[in-house]
């Protein structure tokens, strides 16, 4: 059976995604109302009530805004690491002891038939964290919220069959946008967010021959536009030497996007 993903919310105001197998549905991040992530998924077929976990990116609010309430209701276990459990617990609210688990950056760990890799990211946040995910021989890379492609990122996402990038920002439009120094300083340094630059350099070490799609994701609603994200990766590619390229898209800021499958 396929490895299925989609985003669910991508973006400051909210991050979701779902990534499943036949046995195994995961929730990476619920950056949206419980109700919200639930009918989202709804739209693509998948009961909130039988996700296997939710998967914790790291504690900033456009992250957990419904993880305590969908843990709640659906009894459902949440992973993150430990510097995110302590940035989030009391933003997030009382979960059973039984459903808090704890992951370390470096590990691979089975949940359900899908095995995840816990990768460490450079982000203003505690204990941060991206995934790589393998079903059979499918595997999928997710890394947002990182000013730096890390080593540990590097290392597990190249040659993945499908990915998701971050390309949060133009490094023009941000000089020259609205956001105080301070917030201008903050995402463009190592510990803020990849540019579309960055994210198209990232992208051709990333891509293989088995690479086949890749979803660009958490654009900037003021410092970037879909339609220049996908120019700028682009073009990087086409001067780093690749004549054809995977499938590339945008990840809508607030809309779920259709199941992709990867085999």
């Amino acid at each position: 059976m396929p490895l299925r993903f989609c985003t669910l919310a991508s973006g400051s105001s909210g991050n979701a995604a779902f990534v499943g197998s036949e046995r195994t549905s995961l929730l990476v991040d619920a950056g949206l109302s419980g109700k919200e992530v639930t009918k989202r998924l709804e739209q693509n077929g998948i009961e909130a009530s039988e996700l296997t976990g939710i998967l914790v990116t790291h504690e900033h609010k456009d992250h957990i805004k419904g993880v305590g309430v969908l843990s709640r209701r659906f009894d459902l276990p949440v992973f993150a690491t430990e510097g995110t459990w302590q940035g989030m617990e009391q933003e997030i609210g009382e979960i059973a002891e039984h459903n808090k688990k704890h992951l370390e950056l470096g590990e691979c760990r089975e949940i359900g038939d899908i095995k995840v890799e816990v990768l460490a990211t450079s982000h203003d946040a505690l204990e941060p964290a991206a995934f790589a995910f393998h079903h059979q021989k499918a595997s999928l890379g997710m890394a947002t919220d990182t000013g730096k492609i890390t080593p540990s990122i590097r290392k597990n996402v190249v040659g993945c069959n499908a990915l998701i990038l971050e390309a949060n920002h133009d490094a023009k439009m941000l000089r020259q946008g609205p956001y105080p120094f301070y917030l201008k300083k903050r995402i463009a340094s190592v510990v803020g967010h990849l540019s579309n630059q960055m994210s198209g350099e990232a992208l051709a070490e990333f891509i293989s021959s088995k690479t086949h799609k890749v979803l660009l994701a958490h654009l900037s609603a003021e410092n970037n536009h879909p339609s220049l994200a996908l120019e700028t990766v682009k073009e990087v590619l086409k001067e780093q030497g690749f004549v054809q390229c995977p499938e590339i898209s945008v990840a809508p800021r607030h809309e779920a996007v259709p199941l992709h499958k990867i085999r």
